[in-house]
């Protein structure tokens, strides 16, 4: 019996065929050029292509080939003008002036009229910001605007943001994808649909999107930035994206040399690619390519403190888990060395504020004594609490969970789907989850948001619901200072309050590792692991 092709390579193969007719349809020199096509896959999906709504690492990844901001950052995290060129901000610290350039342009739509784009002016950022916030959109993006007084169009060239207090984080916000640059009529003409009718002033355009199956952007032809020789941006001529949702088979793909580019770790393949000690295996070593670099994000195991669940809300039982199981252990078993150990606080190393010694070593003793003293003081006598994470994360789950058995703690490994367990943890369903806090703007405040009282889930991300009006005070006592080390000492306190109350276990601090074919240049890393492609050169 002949097995039907499935579903996955029909669509990778309808990808090829699609690129080969537009690229045969026009008249540029590069026709058929498979250089020019940068390819990858995206196995959690694409939720939307609206900047607005943007909040996965993989719906900010395709957001970012296809819209601009104000402002942007570099791979060092700086801030740099976009559709903005330069800017001013009051001494009070309160208003922020941007001079736009006179030559970014929408891409084309019939929408346009005559000339099917059009420039971007100040009123477009009225436009988008107002969107952002209004709550008939009900954008998860809005809340980078909780600080904004009011903005406004001085003219067509000039856009100002008023702040309702000095927030010297602010500029970094304003990099976000959320906060990128709209059309009014494009967006208003579409409505909700606008998902998946982008229209943009990116380096790439949408060519097409058949959802779960494939995604292609065209290079746009009239992007506005240029590289340092003043050659147009981007060099690429595509990007095709496929929605293989098996990591193996993704590895796979990447191996045959269909895909260019592989991001982060997958067990499934880990032991494949790289040794113990994090270094690529010798078999790949003419044909692939590894980056390696420093990566905002803390994964963690939370609390949620108003569980009624009498392991939950005890501190011994919590501290115990801290120092039961060794963090260097665990990341090289199952991370090949990949990440450090987060002995430290929730702030990852990095960012100003963060304190090594602040969190919990491997102390298995101690952990014994600790759960010894809880049983005795509570009378149960078999003391276990209930893990809940999604599959990517089961192996360090039943690692932790054979760890704590040895100090007299049972572990219950639950397994949910990301998105289950996403809405469980807001609604405060779970109490133990797995869980991780990736920086969207470079200042700590950004991490210890999620400790601030005001900010309890669902509304807000404190899914812990942590409250001290100690640390709620020198949240807000942060917002006053402009200097960074006095700001410092000020996040390493909160830091260490959190910690000292055992709100949730740091696992580790990670790192940005992606592979590449051998030709493909210019693609690097940066801290919050965006994607940028415009510098992408495939050889």
């Amino acid at each position: 019996m002949i097995k039907p092709i499935s579903r996955q390579i029909i669509s990778y193969l309808s990808i090829s065929c699609i690129l080969i007719l537009f690229f045969s349809c026009g008249n540029n020199s590069n026709t058929h050029k498979d250089h020019l096509v940068f390819r990858y896959n995206e196995h959690a999906n694409i939720n939307t292509l609206d900047p607005a709504f943007s909040r996965t690492l993989q719906d900010t990844w395709v957001c970012n080939q296809l819209f601009n901001g104000l402002v942007q950052l570099d791979s060092d995290l700086n801030i740099l003008p976009s559709v903005a060129k330069d800017w001013t901000i009051s001494e009070d610290g309160l208003t922020y002036s941007f001079t736009l350039r006179n030559d970014v342009y929408f891409h084309k739509h019939k929408l346009f009229g005559k000339d099917s784009t059009r420039t971007v002016v100040a009123d477009d950022f009225t436009y988008s910001l107002n969107r952002l916030k209004d709550e008939k959109t009900a954008a998860p993006g809005s809340w980078v605007l909780n600080k904004v007084d009011s903005f406004k169009a001085v003219n067509d060239t000039v856009f100002e943001i008023t702040l309702k207090q000095p927030f010297p984080a602010f500029i970094g916000l304003l990099s976000m994808k959320y906060c990128s640059v709209i059309p009014r009529e494009v967006a208003d003409y579409y409505g909700t649909d606008f998902r998946s009718h982008p229209i943009g002033t990116g380096p790439f355009k949408l060519k097409r999107w058949e959802e779960n199956i494939k995604l292609v952007f065209r290079r746009n032809n009239h992007y506005f930035e240029k590289d340092e020789t003043g050659k147009s941006l981007p060099y690429l001529e595509a990007v095709a994206i496929t929605f293989l949702p098996d990591k193996q088979s993704e590895f796979l793909q990447f191996a045959q040399g269909n895909i260019d580019f592989l991001n982060s770790l997958d067990a499934s393949y880990k032991d494949e690619l790289l040794t113990a000690d994090g270094k690529l295996r010798s078999k790949y070593a003419e044909t692939v390519d590894m980056i390696r670099g420093p990566y905002l994000n803390t994964e963690y195991l939370g609390f949620y403190l108003d569980s009624q669940t009498p392991e939950i809300q005890s501190e011994l039982i919590r501290k115990a888990i801290n120092y039961g199981f060794d963090r260097k252990k665990m990341m090289i078993y199952l991370r090949n060395g990949i990440g450090n150990p987060a002995n430290g606080g929730f702030i990852p190393k990095g960012l100003p504020g963060h304190n090594p010694s602040i969190g919990f070593t491997y102390q298995p003793e101690k952990a014994k004594q600790l759960v010894e003293q809880f049983k005795n003081e509570s009378g149960i006598t078999n003391p276990e609490i209930t893990l809940v994470t999604s599959s990517n994360y089961l192996s360090f789950c039943e690692f932790i969970q054979r760890e704590l058995e040895k100090t007299g703690l049972t572990i219950n490994v639950d397994v949910m789907p990301e998105a289950t367990l996403r809405s469980a943890r807001s609604n405060g369903k779970v109490d133990m989850f797995r869980s991780s806090w990736i920086a969207d703007y470079l200042d700590a405040e950004n991490y210890l948001s999620i400790f601030y009282s005001k900010n309890f889930a669902p509304d807000g991300s404190n899914y812990f619901h942590y409250k001290s009006a100690q640390f709620d005070s020198l949240y807000n006592k942060a917002f006053t200072i402009t200097d960074i080390e006095k700001r410092k000492h000020l996040y390493t306190t909160m830091d260490s309050l959190v910690m000292q109350k055992t709100v949730m276990v740091p696992l580790y601090y990670d790192e940005v590792i992606r592979f590449t074919r051998k030709n493909v240049k210019g693609l690097g890393t940066n801290p919050i692991n965006l994607l940028d492609l415009r510098y992408v050169r495939k050889d």
